[in-house]
């Protein structure tokens, strides 16, 4: 474990140097120290960000400095209260921690050329036939490795590497929420209509993140998600009625 600044209000524990070298198990052990962590209400702690290898935590620094304290000494401070609190020393409640299993997520995707804008370049690069893609990319188990870029966005590990392909060269500047896409080694789907230089290859109906729910976020870190190739139909009914959502 590391533990290093990340600016004057944020640091970052890393819990393992490669992600890819065993991906479920190492997210397995970045959500146990985020639970933890959550667990442990450390002063002047104001939010926990789990990533691919680790953890951000974004803290005020005023909280967590005493009045005549150097900005260092509270750096150390609050890694100090943090390795106490996910070392071995802690092995008890580690193990309350890890057993909740990940829920297991489908979502509906229409890949119809209508939505996979990319498709083409997609199969240009990995040799395969649209036909193909769409088949291996619902044919895998993927998880959530991470939320971010905007509200709700999911960063998936486990795409097939056969399907891994370069993001686009250039960015477009408008992506329709519910897109499915596929950069670089990873797969995701945009939840809000936004920038992006995935290659889209199909849409799903389902919303995303709505701030008016708690959690926002139908998906969350360590969610274990299958995709269901449905037609075009079955988008605009499943689009159309909230309740299906």
């Amino acid at each position: 474990m590391e533990i290093i600044p990340l600016g004057d209000s944020a640091l970052v524990v890393r819990v393992r140097e490669q992600f890819e070298d065993s991906p479920n198990e190492t997210l397995d052990e970045v959500l146990r120290v985020f639970q933890l962590l959550q667990r442990s209400d450390i002063p002047g702690v104001i939010e926990l960000a789990p990533a691919y290898n680790g953890v951000a935590v974004f803290f005020d620094p005023l909280r967590v400095l005493k009045s005549n304290a150097a900005v260092e000494e509270g750096f150390d401070q609050l890694a100090t209260k943090i390795r106490s609190t996910i070392t071995p020393a802690s092995r008890r409640r580690r193990r309350r921690t890890a057993a909740r299993a990940p829920r297991l997520i489908e979502i509906p995707v229409c890949y119809d050329a209508e939505f996979g804008f990319d498709l083409n370049r997609v199969a240009e690069h990995t040799k395969l036939s649209k036909r193909e893609i769409v088949d291996l990319h619902g044919a895998g188990e993927y998880r959530v490795a991470c939320i971010g870029f905007v509200p709700g966005f999911t960063f998936l590990s486990g795409l097939p590497k056969n399907l891994a392909t370069p993001r686009r060269d250039v960015p477009r500047k408008e992506i329709p929420a519910g897109s499915v896409g596929i950069g670089g080694a990873q797969t995701g789907i945009y939840p809000l209509r936004s920038p992006g230089g995935w290659n889209l290859i199909g849409r799903t109906p389902l919303r995303l993140f709505d701030p008016t729910k708690n959690p926002p976020t139908l998906l969350c870190p360590g969610d274990r998600v299958r995709f269901r190739a449905i037609t075009r139909e079955e988008f605009e009914a499943v689009h159309e009625d909230p309740l299906k959502q």
